[in-house]
């Protein structure tokens, strides 16, 4: 397999993920962390399910990868996430000490890693990761918009559904 399919395989687990959250009414993002091209955690958005704020997809691969390595160092790792990682998460990447973030789709509202911010590449900080991003970036955020464009169907809906009722 030549390099781009590699990723774009890493990214596909990354999206089944975000597929997982979905399937439990999460928004649907999905993370994997590979390790010499095995991956060594999951992770997928159970903020809903848990009512905790920490439960990202990244956060929680980062926990299992850690895990499976008995190492809070993950250097020798890449994360491939379908959203650009928020503030919280670009905090918990460099702090495991990453070595490439693969991303999907840019988040113009909460990325810290090239929208808004960007503090994987902030040489004031202890840990630099190699950040490459717009991997299948269409297909990941295709599949933020038809699940936030459900919500809004069916928020619509009903409103509509208690108007009539009077």
């Amino acid at each position: 397999m030549e390099e781009q399919q590699i990723h774009q395989h890493y990214m596909r687990a990354a999206i089944r993920e975000a597929h997982q959250a979905e399937l439990l009414g999460e928004v649907p993002i999905g993370a994997v962390v590979v390790h010499h091209g095995q991956i060594i955690g999951r992770g997928h958005n159970m903020r809903e399910k848990f009512q905790d704020a920490t439960y990202h997809a990244e956060i929680l691969a980062i926990m299992e990868a850690c895990t499976t390595l008995g190492s809070w160092r993950l250097e020798d790792c890449d994360l491939y996430v379908t959203l650009e990682p928020c503030i919280m998460c670009s905090g918990a990447i460099i702090n495991a000490r990453l070595k490439n973030l693969y991303y999907g789709a840019q988040d113009p509202k909460a990325g810290a890693v090239d929208s808004l911010y960007h503090l994987l590449g902030d040489q004031r900080l202890n840990h630099q990761v190699n950040v490459h991003s717009g991997l299948l970036g269409d297909e990941c955020g295709q599949l933020l918009r038809n699940f936030f464009r459900a919500i809004r169907k069916r928020r619509k809906a009903a409103r509509k559904k208690r108007r009539a009722k009077g």
